[in-house]
């Protein structure tokens, strides 16, 4: 919050209050982008580590290939968690939220954690870092514009909703050809979700800042940026993927 009482707005001459509210205001955003990037950075990273060594351990082959509940548990736990954050947004506390954040992208480790009995380890690691250099390249897109994306947000919306219909059609007929078709949109339409969603959490920080929102705001952003980088690396490993043999 702007200080008032502050002789040094006297020296600023006219305007140099708005001058110094402004430059506060970037300086706010700036802190509040960068908090949504680091918790979305380490919850890709505790993901990762935790793929690794369940996939190493053993018992992702043991649990996830083999009979069992305990399988389904660990497959849609993260889509608990996800509906859990989003529609309790405004009961939880900001601590809840982080906690659950950290906890969702743990299990998602475990979830993942098949994607390294399928494909070498190498071609994984490759997909990452593509899906990385497009994600920067792209949010940062989105962050810098001056083109309004949220006419393209219900398009968006609207195309991952068909997408996963197709996905669910497909599971039945498994055509190859219908699988590079989703995997390639796919790829697109979170590309797209990727600068939309960034643009989003900028024009939100203008609602949230100085209030108790805030924290929470930050946790939503991450987990936005976070299965929508995701679900673009699964979206490209079909493609870049090398599998096992």
């Amino acid at each position: 919050m702007a200080n008032w009482s502050d002789p040094r707005s006297d020296l600023a001459g006219f305007g140099g209050t708005t001058v110094a509210r402004g430059e506060a205001y970037d300086a706010g955003l700036r802190s509040y982008m960068l908090s949504v990037y680091n918790y979305m950075a380490s919850g890709v990273l505790l993901t990762g580590l935790v793929a690794m060594l369940f996939a190493s351990s053993g018992l992702a082959y043991q649990i996830l290939a083999g009979p069992g509940i305990l399988k389904y548990v660990i497959m849609f736990a993260p889509l608990l968690f996800v509906m859990v954050m989003s529609f309790g947004v405004n009961r939880l506390s900001t601590v809840a939220m982080q906690a659950m954040f950290w906890a969702y992208a743990a299990v998602m480790g475990l979830s993942l954690s098949s994607i390294l009995l399928v494909y070498t380890g190498t071609s994984v690691a490759q997909t990452f870092f593509a899906t990385a250099a497009a994600f920067a390249g792209l949010s940062l897109w989105g962050y810098t514009t001056k083109r309004d994306l949220s006419a393209f947000g219900t398009f968006l919306i609207m195309g991952v909703v068909g997408l996963l219909v197709a996905s669910l059609i497909n599971l039945f007929f498994r055509s190859s050809a219908m699988n590079m078709v989703i995997s390639f949109i796919g790829v697109l339409l979170f590309a797209g979700l990727t600068a939309y969603d960034t643009q989003k959490i900028k024009s939100i920080y203008a609602h949230v800042a100085g209030t108790e929102m805030m924290g929470k705001s930050v946790v939503m952003g991450a987990l936005n940026l976070y299965l929508d980088f995701i679900n673009m690396f699964l979206f490209l490993l079909r493609f870049m993927g090398s599998q096992r043999n």
